[in-house]
Formats: C-alpha cells, sequence, structure tokens
C-alpha cells in the first residue's frame, strides 16, 4: 500500500510517497495536494521542516531498500556531510565507475534531499539536479547547508 502527500518546502512543493512503512520516493511537484496523515509522513514532513528551519543537519526516517549499484551509490551519498560536497569524479573512485556512471546515479536517485545527491558537484561546476527547478534547487539546498563558497 503506498500513502503518498505533498509538504511544503522553501524550494517548493515535495510530494513524499511511503510503502511498507518506508519512504519511496520524495520528488517535487507543481502543486500542493494531499498533507501527511500517518506517522511516517507526519515525521517525515517534521525532519523536512526542521533542515529548512537549521535544526537539522541528518535525517532518521526508514527508506525503501536499495540493492546492489544503488545501494552502494545510496550509502555513498548518505555518507556525505551536511554543508560539505564530492565531485562526480570522487563519488565514481569510492564506487569503482565512471564519473559519468555516477552522475547518471545522482539523478536516478528515488529520495532526493534526504539522500543528498545535491552534495555531489561536477570537477568544473556545479554539474546537474534533477529535482525542483533543477540547479537553481541544488544552489539554494547548497546555500542553505552553507556551501555557498563553492558556488563563488
Amino acid at each position: 500500500m503506498t500513502e503518498a502527500c505533498v509538504l511544503p518546502s522553501p524550494t517548493g512543493w515535495l510530494r513524499l510517497a511511503i510503502e511498507d512503512g518506508a519512504i519511496a520516493t520524495l520528488g517535487w511537484t507543481d502543486s500542493p495536494g494531499s498533507p501527511p496523515e500517518g506517522a511516517l509522513a507526519r515525521e517525515a514532513a517534521a525532519q523536512i521542516a526542521a533542515y529548512f528551519d537549521g535544526d537539522r543537519r541528518e535525517f532518521d526516517l526508514p527508506l525503501r531498500p536499495a540493492k546492489g549499484f544503488a545501494g552502494r551509490v545510496r550509502q555513498a551519498l548518505l555518507a556525505i556531510p551536511f554543508g560539505e560536497t564530492c565531485t562526480y569524479g570522487q563519488l565514481a573512485a569510492s564506487l569503482g565507475v565512471s564519473p559519468q556512471g555516477a552522475g547518471q546515479a545522482c539523478g536516478a536517485n528515488p529520495i532526493p534531499l534526504i539522500v543528498p545527491c545535491h552534495r555531489v558537484l561536477a570537477r568544473d561546476g556545479l554539474g546537474g539536479f534533477s529535482g525542483g527547478t533543477g540547479i537553481e534547487t541544488k544552489v539554494a539546498l547548497l546555500r542553505h547547508e552553507g556551501a555557498a563558497g563553492l558556488l563563488i
């Protein structure tokens, strides 16, 4: 059974989907929808609000299991601390893949923000971001985390 809700954020509306007691997806949407009803949805909403309020740097939520390469990518992304970044090349080296492979894996992340793919940058720029309004959303998240010095 899937439970879905829409949460407000400074970067736009976030659509959260929960399956089997775990966060399955999080993505940006154009309009408000159903507010969180279940305990996990309310907890996710509270943690996301605390993140944007500056009171939380890590999320403590159950995530839908990711296996194989996707699981390795998720663990690598979760290991990047709040306010810090790495490059696609660094991520690739840690995973034993090409930088393009690392970038594709970041783009396929079904739970951005909570699994912080926005903290991965290109060697000579921001790289891409598939959430929200794209690069603008990535810049907003990096600024929020105090990584804006990298953007100048």
